[in-house]
This record gives C-alpha cells, sequence and structure tokens, in this order.
C-alpha cells in the first residue's frame, strides 16, 4: 500500500487513484532563463522517482512537467542580453534537458510550455470573469479576486486576514484587494504580447499552470508536486483559481520537496549562494550528485556542502564495488531485501531508508564473495534492479570505479595503472614481495585501491 504525505491535509494518506490503475500527476517546472542549479535538480530527481516508482508499482503514469517561458525574469534577462525572448528561453531549454539527462532523469510523457497554452489560459480567464471572480483594473490588468473564494488559504494554512495586515494596495495596480493576484498583464512597449479581448498583454505565472495542467489533466487529478517555496502564494493561487473556475476539486494529493540549504541558510540567487548544475558537474559525477538528492528523504532539508558529495561518492563506491566481478543472472522474486525496499518507498516514496536495504544487500554480497568464488550470485542482479528503481546503479562498475572524474589530467591513467598492476602481479609471481610491496604504495599514493581475491586481483580509485 503506497502513502502519500499530502500537503493539502498535512498527513500521510493512502493513495487512491481517481482512475483504478492510472495516475495523472503535474510537477512545476522551470522558468528558462538561466541553467539549473542544485535546487532544480532536487525537484528533477525527487519527482522522477515519484515516477519510476509508480510505473514500478504498475500504474499507467501521465508526468506532466512544465516549461515557463514567459515571466518577468526572462523578459527582463532577454533585454539584459540584447537577446529575442524566445532565443533565450530555447537555449535554456536545451540545457536543461542535458541537465536532467545527465543526472538520469527520465523525460516527462508531456512537457508543455506556457507560451504554446495563451488560447487555454485566456479561456480561463474569461470564465473566471463571467462568474465574477475576475475584474479588468483601469490600467488594463486582469485580476483574481480572492476574497470571492472562500477556501484561500487551505493549502498553505494562511488566513486571509492575516496576510492583509500591514498590507496595502499600490494605487498605480488598480487592485481592490491586496491580495488580489494578476491573471492577465496588459502589454508593455517592447515587451512580448498576445492578443486578447482584454487588449494586448501575456499570462500571469499562476494562471499557466492551472491552463497547462487542466487542458492535459483534466479539471481534476491525482498528483501534483513541486518545490516548497511553490506551495504559497502558486501553489494556492493555482487551486483558487482552478476550483473556482471549474467547480469542482483541483487536485487529491499535494506533494512538496524540502528546500536545499547552504551552511543551513536556504539556498537562492538573492543571496548569491547557488550552486550551478553544471559547475558542480566538473568535480563530481551526476550519479553522485543525484545519489546525494536522493539520501536524504524528499521532505527533508538538504545541506548541500562538498562533504556531502564526497559522502556520495564514497557510498556509491562501495555500491559499485559490490557489483564488480558479478554476472548478471535472474533476479530472485519476492525476497526480504526487495520487499523491505518496496515498503521502504511506499512510505511516502523514503529513499533513505530504501538505501539502507541497498547496503543490508551489498554486505551479503561481499559475505558470499568472501565465502564463494563463484560470483554468480543473484543477489548483484538484484542490488542493479533495485538500484535503477531510483535511478542508481546503471553504469558498469568497472567503468564507474576507474574513472576519473574530478582529478583532471592529474594522477595516472587507466593505462598506467593496469601496467602497474601487471608489474605487481609479475613481482608477485616471482615471490619479490619487496618489489610488489613498491608498487602497491606507489598506486596507493596515486588514490589507487587494490584488491586481491580468489577471483584476481581488481582495482578502483579510491
Amino acid at each position: 500500500m503506497l502513502s502519500i504525505y499530502n500537503s493539502l491535509t498535512n498527513q500521510k494518506e493512502e493513495f487512491v487513484p481517481i482512475v483504478p490503475g492510472q495516475v495523472r500527476m503535474y510537477v512545476c517546472g522551470m522558468t528558462v532563463y538561466d541553467y539549473c542549479h542544485i535546487g532544480h535538480a532536487r525537484v528533477l530527481v525527487v519527482f522522477d522517482v515519484v515516477y519510476r516508482f509508480l510505473k514500478y508499482l504498475g500504474y499507467d503514469v501521465t508526468y506532466v512537467r512544465n516549461i515557463t517561458d514567459i515571466d518577468d525574469k526572462i523578459i527582463n534577462r532577454a533585454v539584459e542580453n540584447n537577446e529575442a525572448f524566445d532565443q533565450l528561453t530555447m537555449r535554456f531549454i536545451e540545457a536543461m534537458h542535458e541537465d536532467a539527462d545527465a543526472l538520469g532523469v527520465q523525460r516527462p510523457d508531456i512537457e508543455p510550455r506556457a507560451t504554446d497554452t495563451i488560447d487555454e489560459m485566456l479561456a480561463m480567464i474569461e470564465k473566471l470573469q463571467l462568474q465574477g471572480y475576475a475584474y479588468q483594473a483601469a490600467n488594463g490588468d486582469v485580476y483574481f479576486s480572492v476574497s470571492k473564494f472562500a477556501d484561500y488559504g487551505k493549502l498553505s494554512g494562511k488566513r486571509p486576514e492575516e496576510l492583509r495586515a500591514g498590507e496595502r494596495v499600490e494605487i498605480d495596480t488598480g487592485k481592490q484587494d491586496p491580495l488580489d493576484f494578476v491573471l492577465w498583464k496588459s502589454a508593455k512597449v517592447g515587451e512580448p504580447s498576445w492578443p486578447s479581448r482584454y487588449g494586448d498583454g501575456r499570462p500571469g505565472w499562476h494562471i499557466e499552470c492551472s491552463a497547462m495542467s487542466n487542458s492535459l489533466l483534466g479539471n481534476h487529478f491525482d498528483i501534483h508536486g513541486g518545490g516548497q517555496d511553490l506551495q504559497f502564494p502558486h501553489h494556492e493561487n493555482e487551486i483558487a483559481q482552478s476550483e473556482a473556475c471549474n467547480g469542482e476539486k483541483f487536485v487529491n494529493y499535494w506533494m512538496h520537496n524540502g528546500f536545499v540549504r547552504v551552511n543551513e541558510e536556504k539556498m537562492s540567487k538573492s543571496l548569491g549562494n547557488f550552486f550551478i548544475l553544471r559547475d558542480v558537474l566538473k568535480n563530481y559525477r551526476a550519479e553522485e550528485i543525484r545519489y546525494f538528492i536522493v539520501s536524504s528523504h524528499y521532505r527533508s532539508q538538504l545541506n548541500y556542502a562538498e562533504e556531502q558529495l564526497d559522502n556520495a561518492r564514497a557510498a556509491l563506491q562501495r555500491l559499485y564495488a559490490a557489483l564488480q566481478g558479478t554476472d548478471e543472472v535472474d533476479i530472485p522474486e519476492g525476497s526480504e531485501y526487495q520487499q523491505r525496499f518496496e515498503q521502504a518507498l511506499c512510505d511516502d516514496f523514503n529513499t533513505a531508508s530504501a538505501i539502507a536495504v541497498l547496503f543490508d544487500l551489498v554486505r551479503e554480497i561481499n559475505r558470499c564473495k568472501r565465502e564463494h568464488s563463484d560470483e554468480r550470485h543473484p543477489l548483484g542482479s538484484l542490488l542493479r534492479h533495485l538500484g535503477g528503481v531510483i535511478g542508481l546503479l546503471q553504469a558498469e562498475p568497472d567503468e564507474y570505479l576507474k574513472s576519473r572524474v574530478g582529478q583532471g589530467e592529474a594522477g595516472l591513467d587507466n593505462d598506467e595503472v593496469e601496467d602497474l598492476v601487471q608489474q605487481r602481479l609479475g613481482a608477485r609471481a616471482a615471490k619479490d614481495w619487496a618489489a610488489a610491496d613498491r608498487i602497491r604504495d606507489q598506486l596507493s599514493a596515486a588514490g589507487i585501491v587494490i584488491e586481491d581475491g580468489p577471483n584476481g586481483t581488481r582495482w578502483r580509485r579510491a
């Protein structure tokens, strides 16, 4: 039984899809005006795990992850670059796909762009206006009237009267209430715009996701996800405008991943403490970053530090070392390890507990290796299979353990290491133990770990 922590009710609930056997899931994707940072990487990986595990459980999943390709940040960056906004967004969409692919993130089933959904947004806005939930202000902007929606605040727990305290209406906006949010922005000189009954303009951010999700998944669907920072006001506003427009419940289960922090402070561009994923990938493998992300429960705060990535590297080395030398055989069905692994993920996608099961499996594999020379043990295949459920352990063990990521061109290359290993084996065969030890020390100083076993000598980088 799968249970999900529902941000709407603040408790774990048994997952019951609207249509048996089918899951419709929407996740707020990137606003494409810059490269992905570690915070974006967490959203991508977290919901990739959710997607993978739902499919593993046998559900027919429709996963929609949108792209916001028009908003103030995009327009401002395009002006700074003296670049057309659509050229800017196309560059960063391609970069996002490269980064997501590197992290082993599977492509969503549908990836809509805001600029391709303008007609659907305008249809929702017009319907909201006809129903009395929206109005056009004197400045031409169209706003959602928060006071007309009685359940406003039910996701975030924020009460409208408390939010209004200390707020004031800005005279130039034409808002009737300081909490009202924009649905359609009237065109400004030099900015991208689209024609509408309200005059030329462009959509507000919140209406984009409602229109894209409703048009692709229906008015009422199973799961909506995103970062914790989107819970208010973005997701709160999505609920208000969607339920006001359609007259029915918007989403059954709301999922929010925790913040990424740096030195215990929230990572953000305004604080200048964010890390571009591409820069981190110069020193760490993508799988090490992915492991770092899934080693903590998705709802917890994730503290970014090189020490944490070093720990991820060491953990993956242990996992891949257990796989090294094992042959692919049929996976044992219904083992204790598989049951515990599945139970962990069924408990609100608890990847940290699932990884603990993988290490229990590693200990058993290593015990079998010590006691038996035959390495065709089915537990190696099971380890790779279960790792794949959360997007890990799909590389060849030797390739992972012998690569030099993060070390540049310094140190011994693989051919040099292989040559020294063979020299050491020759010295051992000749019983020249002093030479063998000297070569081993030379390899150790170069960060090479030598492992002698009943099936020969293997090496890996420390």
